[in-house]
């Protein structure tokens, strides 16, 4: 069993919106607010968000099994000892079943890394 510490947080648009379009591949997620159309990209993505990157892995739409592709999402951040962050994981809840799942997720292997925290 893994007892790291974990961090999760939740994002939030600056216009105060929680809800979401995600776009997702193996290294990286952008978030879409449903209320404003502001963008962000979740901890580190943007360095990887590149058509370079995509060969292998173009990013796609979350969506629910349902159908849906709104959600509210929340990150967790894997600490280690030191309290470096060590993995990024994409959790999203489907706004109109609920249903959740881990849409992506990727391993941080540089440091300092204090920055991601605020990068959800």
């Amino acid at each position: 069993m893994d007892d790291r510490p974990v961090k999760i947080a939740p994002a939030v648009c600056g216009c105060g919106g929680r809800v979401f379009s995600v776009l997702v591949d193996a290294s990286g997620a952008e978030r879409e607010c449903s209320g404003c159309g502001s963008r962000a990209f979740i901890a580190d993505s943007e360095e990887y968000w590149n058509e370079k990157s995509w060969e292998d892995d173009e990013p796609g739409a979350a969506g629910c099994p349902c159908g849906s592709e709104a959600f509210e999402a929340a990150v967790a951040f894997s600490l280690g000892d030191d309290g470096s962050v060590l993995w990024v994981t994409v959790g999203l809840r489907c706004i109109k079943d609920g249903f959740c799942g881990v849409y992506t997720d990727w391993k941080i292997d540089y440091g300092p890394t204090d920055h991601l925290l605020t990068m959800v």
